[in-house]
């Protein structure tokens, strides 16, 4: 069907009007800017995975894959603006298999993840993911582990695999033991399922710590502009020798010191602003 020749005016004005808009809205509306940053953001990350998969595809599923993952990201925070400083890198065991827990904020989490991400680490992440289109793809062949949260036999099942691939495949996985994305500039109370992985591998928990974002970015505020995060590397904690009936005194005692250094970097001046410092706030309520 052919579009009369009024239509194609019509629709020329139409993308002239919305090509005459789109710098009116982005200098006068902290909000249209805050959408278009996100789209593009989410955009430019399912682009990425488009030209990652064939490269991917070579190895098949493969742990090594998440190089090339990271690799292509690595560029994100400069379109940003948004400056990426690690501290404690050095605590990473350097030949062992672990257990990486980390606080989970936004999707701009993987801006720290890509940063710091050691060798042959890959995230645990919901099923749903898997179905996100190029991005599903290309973290399926980058060996991410997919753990459907809603049925406990099989995220059970297949974390108990997880264990057995640490030991005999020299592995890490990175976990977000809050076990969902918290915007409310504090830590939401940690899952147990990356502990109970750690003490049935008998192998160390590795915290890592972001601090907030809410010096730059702000989901409900619809803000997001430039500005500065922290990563901080944590000691490793031992599990040699615990037991399941151990993992809640571990899970908390963990949760605990990430907070503690997550109010400090995050009320330092260098990542998280001052928001945590505001009488009343998340971070200084949930003591």
């Amino acid at each position: 069907m052919e579009l009369w020749p009024g239509a194609w005016t019509l629709l020329l004005l139409l993308f002239l009007l919305l090509l005459f808009l789109l710098p009116i809205l982005w200098f006068c509306s902290p909000s249209a800017k805050y959408f278009f940053k996100m789209a593009f953001y989410n955009g430019w990350i399912l682009f990425l995975a488009v030209l990652a998969i064939p490269v991917c595809a070579v190895r098949g599923r493969n742990v090594e894959n998440m190089k090339i993952l990271r690799l292509m990201m690595l560029h994100i925070k400069y379109l940003y603006g948004i400056r990426v400083e690690v501290r404690g890198a050095h605590h990473f065991p350097p030949s062992q298999p672990y257990v990486v827990v980390s606080n989970h904020q936004s999707s701009l989490d993987l801006l720290g993840m890509m940063e710091v991400l050691p060798g042959r680490c890959v995230p645990i992440a919901k099923r749903e993911l898997l179905w996100a289109g190029s991005a599903g793809l290309a973290c399926w062949l980058a060996g991410v582990i997919f753990i459907d949260r809603k049925r406990t036999g099989d995220a059970i099942s297949v974390m108990s695999e997880v264990a057995q691939t640490l030991l005999t495949q020299d592995v890490r996985v990175w976990v977000f033991p809050e076990g969902t994305r918290n915007h409310n500039g504090s830590m939401l109370p940690f899952k147990r399922g990356a502990f109970h992985l750690a003490v049935q591998a008998q192998v160390p928990i590795v915290p890592i710590v972001m601090s907030s974002y809410q010096d730059f970015y702000c989901k409900k505020e619809r803000r997001f502009t430039s500005g500065r995060c922290q990563v901080r590397v944590l000691p490793p904690v031992p599990t040699e020798g615990l037991t399941p009936d151990d993992v809640p005194a571990l899970a908390d005692r963990v949760r605990h010191s990430m907070l503690t250094v997550f109010r400090e970097i995050s009320t330092d001046g260098r990542g998280g602003g001052d928001y945590l410092k505001k009488p009343g706030g998340v971070g200084e309520a949930r003591l």
